[in-house]
């Protein structure tokens, strides 16, 4: 008889090892990021000089990622809620990007819409989409998420924020017409100043949020839409 291949399983997505692979390697090459200190220009003066393309270009290189604690939250967060459709404010090089995609592919149903401006990030987490299995659970719009996000269909069940922080409110706003009550709205950094006006509009519940900040790295603001 014809031998039966042996069919390999795992208790989750983010244990497989194509998957586990890339995360380790390019969490490993953020590390080395944060060592050699390499950010884009930090001084006011400086930043307000620069577009958003002109900022994403002087970043491409740079991974600035989620933490890992703050991946396997976002993992836990989409398992629980289960949404149809998550989507994502800054791929950079795809990190959290692979804990929302395996999340969805462990649900079993729903997709991940993310953004990039960066064309050299944006290439590179295709790739690494395509390596771990996972590009079919994933769209990846690239360009002005002010834009690109102005086109997407139908309802936003669950929403993370980590691109550029001064953005985040501006994102939200556009695509609060689609939320639903009980829909998350995750935003990372919450210790960053630039992020001040986004958590300010999010902790008043005028606003239609009850809002609570998660200890995990740099901190994370968990909203709930009421």
């Amino acid at each position: 008889m014809p031998e039966v291949p042996e069919v390999t399983t795992y208790p989750h997505t983010l244990a497989d090892p194509r998957v586990a692979t890339a995360l380790a390697d390019m969490f490993d090459a953020a590390a080395r990021d944060e060592q050699a200190e390499s950010r884009p220009p930090e001084e006011p003066a400086a930043l307000a000089a620069l577009t958003a393309q002109q900022l994403a270009d002087a970043a491409q290189e740079i991974y600035m990622p989620v933490s890992a604690e703050g991946g396997r939250l976002l993992y836990n967060l989409v398992r629980a809620a289960r949404p149809h459709t998550v989507v994502e404010f800054g791929t950079s090089y795809g990190i959290s990007t692979l804990h929302l995609a395996a999340a969805v592919r462990d649900n079993g149903t729903g997709r991940v819409v993310t953004t990039e401006m960066s064309r050299t990030k944006a290439d590179a987490a295709r790739r690494t989409f395509a390596e771990t299995g996972l590009a079919d659970a994933v769209t990846l719009l690239e360009g002005d998420a002010l834009e690109t996000l102005a086109a997407l269909e139908g309802p936003v069940d669950f929403l993370f924020l980590d691109g550029w922080k001064d953005l985040c409110l501006p994102v939200l706003r556009l695509l609060e017409p689609r939320l639903a009550p009980g829909t998350l709205v995750v935003a990372d950094d919450v210790v960053l100043p630039n992020l001040g006006p986004y958590l300010e509009y999010v902790r008043d519940t005028a606003n239609g949020y009850h809002s609570v900040t998660f200890p995990v790295e740099d901190g994370m603001e968990i909203s709930c839409r009421l």
